[in-house]
């Protein structure tokens, strides 16, 4: 039998087909290639679509794309409907190098020509439409993607709808894929998600990896089925697998934090990070959140730096605010405040209500330029419009400093009134204005209960102001015991003018025994920080020997540092100091 057929391939075109199919569903493809080819010159289309897959795939023959390309468009143009498949596929990813886009029979020059980079949506959609029309569900599918996903001159969505409809009726995975995305916009009626959730699965039972991802996110949710996140995680293992990146994401997040999985963090780690390489921000944000916070994984912030840049350039707010936040303090990067400056503008257009706040810091501070005090007042004003009290908190901060808006206590004072309810720093603010009489008619009492407020949740700023207020009995009844609390509390915290103001108080002349070695410690802890009135304090406490300690030459270092700050009565301590000291 095989020799009557391999003499009968020689006599006719059909007969070399038969032959050569024989010999390629036996695995023997260079042998079948001369008897495919010789059926394909002799115009059998079957013949031509095999050898076109033949060269596509490098069986039997060496890889030629552009050979591929021809012989497909010769079976298309005879109507063979999975060449007119396969060929609509190419276009669609800009793989058909060679291609003519005449509707007659390919000349010489289909052996030539350079690889497209652009899908060619215009012959994509001709050929997808014939194979469609040739009942096709697969093509239908092609064409349905062309119509809604295409250049604007090709769509038509309601057609799309259609033909996603018809692929899907034909069990294409496409087709239910594409469906369930038609239904999905108008889901309302209970009978239609479930009809979303139906296709969705039939498409996750062919493997299709972006239904397996949707299908997840569903079961995940519990949208429209019952909540399973056991299974959910189990499907976006099965995407992932396939080179879904965001089910890549999914799934290394699910193996991070033990989500219907054992936890494993550096299996997990590892997905992110493939995902992050493939362009998905949030997983790219997500590993530099690993490494920024530590934990099972040691910090590395030079590390997360990297993965936040990736994540910040890719448009993700949040890493654009950690990024800036690595910036302000210099882990991982050198210390630079213009680069947290912009990074905390990116993320503040990015909607970031957080790096609103850490870019509205900022300028106060006396970063950033006249154009992010406006944006910056702009975002505060239409927030605080809304009735967000951070908003009206920051709005009100941007009136009275005159930041990107011409300065108006009155209206700050306004807006601080409107936050202060639930906004501590606002409290501390109005407090302030209600001292200094900025805005409002001056007001020591309403002053004092405000920065009360303030200081009750540990507010370091509150917590000194208030103590001065005790200290001198502004607003209310001296206190030196409670003002020494407030600002122990405060010193504690790390706040500056209150480290100076307990050395002060324990210096002697107050209502609290005088402790001049711990005034001294105090003192010495300020001066170390910057404070010049600490430093010229500390000075004159180791050129006296004040607290049991004696040092001429160190006395004379911190009474020059002060000096430098500007503290004129420095200056005299330091003249008055011995010559010869030290020697």
């Amino acid at each position: 039998m095989a020799l009557f057929d391999g003499l009968i391939a020689h006599l006719s075109a059909a007969g070399a087909l038969r032959h050569g199919l024989r010999l390629l569903d036996g695995g023997d493809a260079k042998r079948a290639f001369p008897h495919l080819a010789r059926a394909a010159q002799g115009g059998v289309k079957e013949a031509e679509y095999r050898v076109g897959r033949c060269y596509l795939e490098g069986a039997g023959v060496p890889h030629s794309r552009g050979n591929g390309v021809r012989w497909l468009e010769r079976a298309a143009n005879q109507g063979h409907v999975e060449a007119q498949v396969v060929l609509a596929t190419m276009l669609l990813h800009g793989l058909a190098d060679g291609f003519t886009s005449g509707d007659t029979a390919p000349s010489m020059s289909l052996f030539g020509g350079q690889a497209q980079t652009a899908p060619d949506f215009p012959n994509a959609a001709k050929w997808a439409r014939r194979s469609a029309e040739g009942g096709s569900a697969e093509g239908q599918a092609l064409l349905a993607y062309v119509l809604s996903a295409g250049p604007e001159d090709l769509r038509n969505v309601a057609e799309a709808d259609r033909w996603y409809k018809q692929s899907s009726e034909g069990k294409c995975a496409q087709g239910h894929l594409g469906y369930a995305l038609a239904l999905a916009r108008n889901a309302s009626a209970s009978e239609v998600q479930e009809e979303v959730v139906l296709h969705l699965r039939l498409a996750a039972d062919q493997g299709l990896a972006t239904a397996l991802y949707l299908y997840a996110m569903l079961i995940d949710r519990g949208v429209g089925v019952p909540q399973n996140s056991v299974l959910a995680t189990e499907l976006y293992r099965e995407a992932a697998l396939k080179g879904h990146r965001s089910a890549q994401a999914r799934w290394g997040l699910a193996l991070v934090k033990g989500l219907g999985v054992p936890e494993n963090l550096h299996e997990g780690e590892s997905w992110l990070r493939r995902a992050a390489l493939a362009g998905d921000a949030e997983a790219a944000a997500v590993v530099g959140d690993l490494y920024a916070t530590g934990g099972a994984l040691p910090p590395n912030y030079a590390e997360a730096a990297m993965w936040f840049r990736r994540a910040a350039e890719a448009g993700h707010r949040g890493a654009s605010r950690a990024l800036a936040m690595l910036y302000m303090t210099g882990a991982g990067v050198p210390r630079d405040q213009a680069e947290a400056t912009n990074w905390l503008r990116v993320s503040a257009e990015g909607g970031d209500r957080h790096a609103n706040v850490d870019l509205g810091n900022l300028l106060l501070k006396g970063e950033g330029d006249e154009q992010d005090s406006t944006r910056t007042r702009a975002w505060f004003e239409q927030a605080a419009a809304a009735g967000d009290p951070v908003a009206a908190f920051n709005f009100g901060v941007c009136l009275a400093e005159g930041l990107g808006i011409e300065k108006d206590e009155r209206k700050a004072a306004e807006w601080l009134r409107k936050a202060a309810d639930t906004v501590v720093n606002a409290q501390y603010w109005l407090g302030r204005m209600y001292v200094e009489g900025r805005g409002v008619e001056q007001n020591l009492e309403e002053g004092r209960a405000w920065l009360s407020k303030a200081a009750s949740v540990g507010m370091t700023d509150a917590s000194t102001l208030l103590g001065d207020l005790m200290l001198t009995g502004r607003g209310g009844p001296k206190d030196h015991i409670g003002a020494l609390e407030l600002f122990q509390n405060a010193a504690d915290r790390g706040h500056i003018g209150a480290m100076f103001a307990v050395g002060a108080m324990y210096g002697g002349g107050h209502e609290v025994p005088t402790d001049r070695v711990t005034a001294q410690k105090w003192f010495r802890a300020a001066a170390e920080l910057g404070h010049p009135h600490a430093q010229m304090m500390l000075g004159r406490y180791i050129s006296r020997n004040l607290a049991g300690e004696l040092d001429i030459e160190q006395a004379r270092e911190w009474f020059e540092r002060a000096a430098e700050q500007g503290l004129e009565e420095a200056r005299a301590d330091l003249a008055a100091l011995p010559v010869e000291a030290g020697t």
